[in-house]
């Protein structure tokens, strides 16, 4: 007798530890099951509509021709799903549509190009691996022609406000070839030349009836979709209201026209610090600037109380009107932020 509670304990530990074993997991896969259930209400998966009367620059898109149709359907589902993306972008047009839009307009360039820099770089100054650089993605080569200063103190592509206005100048050299903003859209990812000869070649006046390569297929119907979403946004299930918008940058301007060995003590001697100095002005590449006789670069210098207007064109300082001029009268070969492909 003496010997049989402990014997007695052999069997009933394991079976009160198998028993429990399985009342937690009932339990555990009962709440896994209600999560799931609840994730479901709020993770439906839908197929998605097109907004009404869907237009670029007020050129008409032709969704009722069904290859057209499925090009859009395939960036607007990738955009829509593609959350996190999306509304950080949304959330940065706050503080970028203003000022980009309003220099669009300066150049009489139609306001949906503000999306051909959110398809570009989702308003970020992006790297990639080709070179292009920057919100609007200019190869160096390109950034030149159009008037952006680049070496290796100075890179204006990282600028958003003077590469909006280098981005103008492409635009309006590619609408005065092809009288077409589609057709501009497309040569800002393909290069005017590339273009060009499509139209040539397949005997086509529309970027809908052209074959093109994979990316400048579809690069059209990103800048569709990511205008869809951000200008329906409701419709497309999302909420970024006001409040969760970036504000405006507020700055004052410090015009240099003297060498400036410390970029840091510069920071410190107008207020600031060299993490925000580096914020409001990227395209300072190292912690000094070399100033030539004769010229002049304006630094932004963070201020609760300043202004958040962008520089106008009439307002920037070119080494030279005939650079700029050269720049806006480039050829076909010139590509605007991308290299052409086949």
């Amino acid at each position: 007798m003496k010997n049989f509670f402990p014997r007695l304990l052999y069997f009933i530990v394991p079976a009160l530890l198998v028993g429990s074993g399985f009342y937690i997991a009932k339990f555990q896969n009962g709440k896994n099951e209600d999560r799931l259930s609840k994730m479901g209400e709020n993770l439906n998966t839908f197929s998605l509509l097109p907004p009404p009367n869907l237009n670029f620059a007020g050129e008409t898109v032709p969704l009722e021709e069904e290859e057209v149709r499925e090009r859009f359907d395939q960036e607007l589902i990738r955009n829509v799903y593609y959350h996190s993306s999306t509304i950080m972008t949304m959330k940065r047009l706050g503080r970028w549509r203003e000022p980009i839009t309003r220099i669009l307009k300066e150049n009489k360039i139609p306001e949906d190009f503000i999306y051909l820099c959110v398809a570009e770089s989702q308003l970020t100054n992006a790297n990639s691996w080709r070179g292009a650089r920057g919100f609007w993605q200019f190869i160096e080569e390109t950034g030149k022609n159009f008037g952006l200063e680049i070496n290796n103190q100075v890179d204006q592509r990282y600028d958003p406000i003077r590469s909006t206005h280098a981005a103008c100048r492409y635009l309006k050299s590619a609408h005065s070839k092809f009288g077409n903003w589609t057709l501009v859209a497309a040569s800002y990812n393909m290069g005017m030349n590339g273009v060009e000869m499509a139209l040539t070649k397949q005997k086509m006046k529309s970027y809908y009836d052209l074959h093109l390569n994979r990316e400048t297929s579809a690069y059209l119907f990103r800048i569709l979709a990511l205008k869809a979403v951000i200008e329906n946004q409701g419709m497309y299930g999302f909420e970024v209201g006001e409040a969760d918008m970036y504000p405006p940058l507020k700055f004052k301007i410090v015009k240099v026209k003297a060498n400036i060995t410390d970029l840091v003590q510069f920071a410190l001697d107008n207020g600031t610090n060299y993490k925000m100095l580096k914020a409001f002005n990227p395209w300072l590449l190292k912690d000094e600037l070399i100033v030539a006789k004769g010229k002049e670069y304006r630094i932004k210098i963070p201020q609760d109380q300043g202004e958040d207007f962008p520089e106008l064109e009439s307002d920037i300082p070119h080494d030279s009107a005939e650079a700029v001029q050269a720049g806006g009268s480039v050829t076909g070969e010139n590509k605007g932020g991308k290299e052409e492909k086949n």
